[in-house]
């Protein structure tokens, strides 16, 4: 008989693009620690929300916030913008191009 700790760990498989280098991320965990993890880096600074420094797209699948308020719009959640730093997977995710620039960088 399996004991509880024999149970296999659900994870979700994150694909980044363009590269299409794929890692598995763990629901309790963030999609920035999966990627560390696995030997995969992102940029990132601050690791709470607010810097904006991981900022993505996410072209599929679904996340939820360690955070109530992450430091994102309503009109960039809706584009499909997110913070890998404080979003953990919920199915698997594909993470489109690269991260966007800081407010302060756009033109």
């Amino acid at each position: 008989m399996a004991r509880a700790y024999d149970a296999p760990v659900k994870t979700y498989e994150v694909v980044v693009e363009p590269s299409g280098q794929s890692f598995p991320a763990a629901p309790e965990e963030t999609v920035l620690e999966a990627a560390a993890r696995a030997g995969i880096e992102m940029p990132s600074s601050c690791r709470t929300g607010t810097c904006r420094t991981c900022m993505r797209r996410l072209a599929a699948g679904t996340v939820a916030y360690r955070v109530e308020w992450p430091g994102l719009a309503p009109e960039e959640k809706a584009e499909g913008w997110f913070l890998p730093c404080v979003a953990c997977a919920r199915s698997p995710l594909r993470i489109a191009g690269q991260a966007q620039r800081a407010w302060w960088e756009r033109e």
